[in-house]
């Protein structure tokens, strides 16, 4: 017996690994158990937050990739790029860049959560991704709201509502999705 024993162990070895590798994993741990089914709330949950981060990822993009100020920032200012004095263009070029950097560490940041723990229902996943999110479009939204109420300018306020309403639907969903796979006599709020 233990011939057979040792002919087949590599063989069931190099099974498990396959099913690791498939997500399948053959030890029965406590994480293995808590991982919830994929519902409609949930790919929802996940739509939403995965359309703000690409909202995060363009407005990002288009912020690291100007080489002068919007069309906004002109209009407030009054002033084209080539009247603005050049210590002026650097440190707005900088602030535009650093801008255009927190939207990308933020989308990823996010991507990454989204990616592994909030697909696997980890409660406080569920509220780190719209917090890192709500907290970059709030200060966001913040100046742009000033500059829209101190100047002539415009500027784009409307992706950043479009992400932070995102979000927040991401939010209640999720917290749908929670509420609905967690039996009724473990949660904390039943009484």
């Amino acid at each position: 017996m233990s011939i057979l024993i040792r002919f087949l162990t590599p063989y069931y070895r190099v099974q498990a690994l396959f099913r690791q590798a498939l997500g399948k994993d053959v030890r029965c741990t406590r994480s293995n158990h808590q991982e919830t089914a994929v519902t409609s709330y949930s790919r929802s949950a996940l739509a939403c937050h995965a359309l703000a981060t690409l909202i995060l990822i363009a407005f990002g993009l288009v912020y690291l990739g100007r080489s002068e100020f919007m069309p906004y920032h002109a209009a407030a200012m009054g002033l084209d790029w080539e009247s603005v004095a050049p210590g002026t263009r650097q440190v707005l070029l900088a602030l535009m860049h650093a801008l255009g950097g927190a939207c990308l560490s933020v989308a990823m940041l996010v991507g990454v959560l989204l990616w592994g723990p909030f697909r696997r229902g980890a409660d406080w996943a569920i509220w780190t991704v719209p917090l890192a999110g709500f907290v970059l479009c709030a200060t966001s939204l913040y100046a742009q709201v000033g500059v829209a109420l101190r100047t002539p300018a415009s500027p784009p306020m409307l992706p950043v509502i479009a992400a932070g309403v995102l979000l927040a639907l991401g939010l209640w969903r999720s917290r749908r999705w929670r509420q609905r796979d967690v039996p009724l006599h473990t949660r904390s709020d039943s009484r």
